[in-house]
């Protein structure tokens, strides 16, 4: 009993000390007495920072005046290192970066006889007080704070709860997209100058700049989870190796639904079990990897698509297509069997361009559909090289697709091949405007790709037209996007298929082909933190997208590669996304109309691109929703809770209505209703559009 209490007292005070010398001490602070290493740390670091700060011309020009939140961290080795800067002014980034460098290195942190790091905030206000320089309390002008807002020994608990402080977010690998997540990073975007948004999936580092997204995550971690179960459940990945040269992490993710709709069938389900890896190698090698092993049945119009060659163009030697995901069979009664890999490599040689080689999806556009490049299709084999310089973003993506339900020139049982090289290149005209100029390529696969679709400049179409019209395909688009004011923000595309110039007098040529989309997004609406709205109208000509040999339309695994419709629509669509806390909520609103073909499909009417135009009914009198009318309208409500920060996994539970109305109903098209309420368990890795 002796040895412990003299165990005790030897150990009492290197306890003590460990909890009251916590912050960090330069070396004007070591003679202070441990209460006052706090506030002589906060006054030492300002009086360092400001006395070397200087206001860039630009911000001085512009009269800039607001507050540059700065927050960095002073590691265990005691240096000074910088973690984020909420500014639009790339300058002010530039300077605060090059202040803490020159900071000299510093004891760290201390808490339980280990050196810890700590992170601060400080908050750089503009126009720069004159008394900055000569501040000795944090309290003045520019109060410099910690970040956490529990104790220093509550955020040492923290991160024990936690091994993987959110490392992705400081990689450059590819933020999975999904609508409902990219809301807050497009308002960040909105909100800055100089800034693209077209171009998706985004890279953290990309929004790194504008929108700090450990600090959104952190507020849900739960650090009442001690456990190891607990603590990979609610906020941890299932695997994280860190050393200073690489880094990975590994989860084993979810897709599970349950759920019925009105139709004769028992239940839906879908049971997709994911593995996800994600990880960077030095500092320019990033990948990624997810495979899905899934089994699912759908709604009933959903099975009907997937499996009835008179609603889907049923890929060869398989039993159907899920729509966005790939080829099918089938599995117990009524259910589909298909696995799904997605992964690619990802080289970022400097900060102004990163190129990526891979499977997956890209989406060019601001809307909820895009015209352009959208992510409906199945994920298809890609090279993708992205700049960012000046006013400009430049995106090349080069995809090598597969359509299985055309069979190879050279074996019947073969699918046919096709390649597709698409530029997008995107000018910021001022702080309020955005252009962007869109041209893409399709060449048939028989005979390899062609070198020159691998050039990254744009000026495919008269390659095309050098070639000869048989031997492949080209497609010309403008987009633009208007900065209203800081909330709002109107967008558009144009898409130019062809164009009969010598009979503009006859706007009913069939050779007019063409789409075009207009929409609005309002962030925060009406003084509501956190609520999105959004409405936008898509309008497609017969016959756009598509060619007189079916290889060469704008498609990709049976699916368009841009709208999901296809052509020979017109459709309107209204959402709103609001959240609070881990919960958030969506409504979604679809009405429109649709020609399809009837059921023989002897003459195309222009709606399926995977229909040759040969086959029309006239060359004039082509108008809009011709053929087998449809009148569509659709909603969906959808709730989720977040379960997980570190891998996106939410609760959710969902319930949409569908009207399908056609004119002459049929097989392929009955007039159907549908009701389908589903919940479930899901990581937040893709779209799923089942909006058709």
């Amino acid at each position: 009993m002796i040895k412990k209490y003299i165990f005790l007292i030897l150990l009492f005070p290197s306890i003590f000390f460990a909890q009251e010398e916590k912050y960090p001490v330069f070396d004007a602070c070591k003679d202070a007495e441990v209460s006052s290493l706090k506030n002589c740390f906060y006054a030492t670091t300002e009086k360092l920072f400001f006395s070397k700060f200087k206001t860039p011309t630009i911000v001085i020009e512009e009269r800039f005046k607001g507050t540059a939140n700065t927050i960095f961290a002073v590691t265990t080795e005691g240096e000074f290192k910088l973690i984020y800067i909420n500014t639009p002014y790339e300058e002010v980034k530039e300077e605060v970066r090059r202040v803490f460098k020159t900071f000299p290195k510093i004891r760290a942190a201390w808490y339980n006889n280990h050196a810890i790091e700590m992170k601060f905030e400080l908050p750089i206000g503009f126009p720069l007080n004159q008394k900055t320089n000569n501040m000795t309390t944090p309290e003045v002008v520019h109060p410099i704070t910690e970040t956490p807002k529990q104790s220093l020994f509550d955020a040492v608990e923290e991160e024990k709860v936690t091994s993987t402080d959110f490392i992705e977010h400081k990689s450059k690998l590819n933020i999975p997209f999904t609508h409902r997540s990219y809301v807050d990073y497009e308002f960040a975007l909105h909100k800055a100058n100089g800034t693209h948004t077209a171009s998706k999936p985004y890279t953290y580092n990309e929004i790194s700049e504008y929108y700090d997204i450990t600090k959104e995550k952190e507020q849900f971690l739960k650090t009442d989870k001690k456990t190891w179960l607990g603590k990979k459940v609610w906020n941890e990945h299932l695997v994280e190796v860190k050393t200073d040269n690489y880094w990975f992490t590994v989860d084993f993710l979810l897709d599970v639904q349950l759920g019925k709709d009105d139709s004769d069938v028992d239940y839906t389900y879908n049971n997709s079990r994911i593995v996800n890896i994600n990880g960077e190698i030095g500092k320019n090698l990033s990948f990624s990897t997810s495979y899905y092993e899934s089994q699912g049945r759908f709604a009933d119009y959903v099975n009907s698509f997937i499996t009835n060659p008179a609603t889907n163009v049923r890929p060869k030697n398989s039993e159907g297509l899920v729509p966005g995901r790939g080829k099918t069979k089938g599995f117990k009664t009524d259910s589909h069997d298909y696995p799904v890999a997605e992964a690619y490599i990802a080289y970022t040689p400097n900060k102004y361009l990163q190129f990526q080689f891979g499977n997956g999806k890209n989406f060019i556009g601001d809307g909820y559909r895009s015209f352009i490049l959208s992510d409906v299709s199945s994920p298809s084999t890609y090279l993708k090289m992205k700049l960012d310089i000046w006013k400009i973003q430049y995106t090349n993506v080069w995809m090598w697709s597969t359509e299985p339900s055309i069979s190879s020139a050279s074996d019947s049982n073969e699918h046919a091949r096709k390649y597709i090289a698409a530029h997008y290149f995107s000018i910021n005209v001022n702080n309020r405007l955005n252009l962007g100029f869109f041209e893409t390529a399709i060449s048939k696969g028989e005979n390899g790709i062609d070198a020159g679709f691998l050039n990254p400049l744009i000026f495919y179409r008269s390659l095309e037209f050098n070639r000869g019209e048989d031997a492949g395909n080209a497609i010309l688009g403008l987009s633009a996007k208007y900065k209203l004011n800081e909330n709002i923000s109107l967008y558009s595309q144009f898409i130019l298929d062809e164009f009969s110039v010598g009979n503009l007098s006859d706007l009913t040529d069939w050779k007019h082909k063409y789409a075009y989309q207009i929409g609005a997004k309002y962030f925060d609406a009406f003084k509501v933190e956190n609520l999105f709205l959004q409405l936008e109208y898509n309008r497609a000509r017969p016959y756009t997208f598509s060619h007189k040999s079916p290889i060469l339309n704008y498609g990709n695994y049976s699916q368009p590669l841009g709208h999901l419709w296809g052509a020979n629509f017109w459709e309107t669509v209204a959402i709103a996304r609001y959240k609070k806390g881990r919960w958030s909520g969506s409504a979604k609103f679809i009405v429109g109309k649709k020609g399809f073909d009837y059921q023989d499909q002897t003459v195309s009417y222009g709606g399926d691109i995977y229909q040759s135009y040969e086959s029309r009914p006239g060359d004039t009198g082509i108008e809009l929703a011709q053929g087998n009318t449809a009148s569509i309208f659709m909603a969906d409500v959808q709730a989720n809770y977040l379960i997980n920060p570190s891998n996106s996994t939410n609760l959710f539970a969902g319930l949409s209505y569908r009207d399908f109305s056609p004119e002459a109903s049929s097989n392929g098209y009955p007039s159907d209703s549908t009701v389908w309420f589903s919940v479930g368990i899901k990581a937040d890795l893709f779209n799923w559009y089942f909006d058709f």
